[in-house]
């Protein structure tokens, strides 16, 4: 069910990114978690606009599954997040997010040889 879902969370993620005047320049969804290289604009914070993209991001997934009303009790996303806003050149982040994927499906096809 989950790639299903993450099929769909990509126009998503860049709809929310667009509100905020932001821009997803790479993102992958995995199976348990999602990595975004996003543009931020000085004004933002980094802080209130993963909020907010995760914060509207679980209504989007609520309403996709089929739920009137957001997730009471419950938490989609987890709590942190990991952030890297200097050092790293842009074409090495991108690849980076690209080959997780790869690595994940990798790593998930040694699991079922052995």
């Amino acid at each position: 069910m989950f790639l299903k879902l993450a099929e769909k969370l990509g126009p998503v993620f860049r709809d929310l990114a667009r509100q905020k005047e932001c821009e997803i320049l790479e993102g992958s969804t995995m199976s348990d978690h999602v990595h975004m290289c996003i543009a931020i604009p000085p004004k933002h914070s980094v802080a209130s606009i993963i909020g907010f993209m995760k914060g509207k991001s679980a209504i989007a997934v609520a309403r996709m599954c089929g739920k009137e009303r957001n997730f009471t009790g419950a938490h989609f996303w987890a709590k942190g997040y990991a952030v890297s806003t200097v050092g790293f050149e842009l074409g090495q982040i991108k690849k980076y997010i690209r080959d997780q994927r790869e690595q994940e499906q990798d790593d998930e096809q040694y699991q079922k040889q052995k």
